[in-house]
């Protein structure tokens, strides 16, 4: 008996594969094998933890998008957030959740498009809201004799890290804005030529401990932190200076991606956290203030960065 065989290919394109089957021809009779497999959606996670905590975490988001669009959702977690956009430049990665600065990177060196914006539990002022900016402050002990930035020309400053937003670029354009540093062309800025000495502490916690055991004079402190981290730094100082809005996390999402994919997961994303069920999904993984998710662009979410970028010269470098 005489069989033929026809392998018909499987097909990938941007991260959504469509898998087919075999045809075999048996005589004169022909039936017909086919195997279709899901589409795959490949999401990319900065990482802000280790990996495989990530990963382990992840089932039930997986879950939630596989339920809400039919497709094979596949996470993973790249080690920096250098392997994010190169996941999204290549086409290894369909879409990504990042904070600003690394999103910003992913627009301006992947061709990726910001889409969505993460609303947020912050506090604005005194005011606990939901949305998706917030401000920092530079604070000094409520003891302390200076009043101004201006006032802290030659004292210690802490902040929480070199490649926070709202702890260290925004504030670094509020020294640039104010003329109180000045940045050579294709250089970055450099807060030692103001500060007699600067310290990165490795979080909004670890500066407050820093300024409140008068290790240094002055901090940073934001709202997106924890709502009780943040009143008790409040409540402990007095701010000298306030800048923003800067912008929270986003999703961005990969040029090459499939246009009625992106339209499904973006739709089923903006379900999550309808219900507290889908809210703590998100709370648990990405961050413990998520609320929602909100449509943007780019210039509309990131404008204020880019400004901050342009003014500082910074540039992000992380150790992998």
């Amino acid at each position: 008996m005489n069989k033929l065989y026809a392998i018909i290919p499987i097909i990938l394109a941007a991260g959504i594969g469509i898998g087919y089957g075999i045809f075999v021809a048996a005589d004169s009779s022909v039936s017909t094998v086919q195997t279709p497999t899901k589409q795959i959606v490949t999401l990319a996670i900065q990482p802000t933890a280790q990996a495989s905590d990530i990963e382990s975490q992840a089932k039930e988001l997986e879950q939630f998008l596989e339920q809400k669009t039919g497709y094979d959702i596949q996470i993973y977690v790249p080690t920096s957030y250098a392997g994010v956009v190169e996941a999204l430049r290549f086409g290894k990665a369909d879409m990504a959740f990042m904070s600003a600065w690394p999103s910003y990177l992913a627009v301006q060196k992947a061709g990726a498009t910001l889409e969505l914006a993460e609303v947020r539990e912050v506090v604005i002022g005194d005011t606990l809201t939901a949305e998706t900016y917030y401000y920092s402050y530079w604070v000094v002990l409520k003891d302390s004799p200076y009043n101004t930035l201006e006032d802290l020309r030659g004292k210690s400053a802490a902040f929480p890290s070199p490649l926070s937003t709202s702890g260290y670029v925004t504030p670094m354009k509020t020294l640039v804005e104010t003329g109180l540093v000045t940045v050579e062309p294709g250089k970055e800025i450099d807060p030692k030529t103001y500060f007699s000495d600067v310290v990165f502490a490795g979080g909004y916690g670890q500066a407050w401990e820093a300024l409140k055991n008068k290790r240094v004079d002055v901090s940073i402190i934001a709202g997106d932190v924890s709502e009780k981290l943040y009143r008790e730094v409040r409540d402990g100082t007095k701010v000298v200076h306030e800048q923003g809005p800067i912008p929270s996390h986003g999703v961005v999402f990969s040029k090459d991606m499939d246009a009625t994919a992106k339209s499904k997961v973006k739709a089923a994303l903006l379900e999550l956290g309808k219900d507290e069920s889908s809210k703590q999904i998100m709370r648990k993984l990405i961050s413990a203030i998520f609320v929602g998710f909100r449509e943007t662009t780019a210039d509309q979410h990131l404008g204020n960065l880019q400004d901050a970028l342009n003014l500082t010269g910074l540039k992000y470098t992380e150790r992998v």
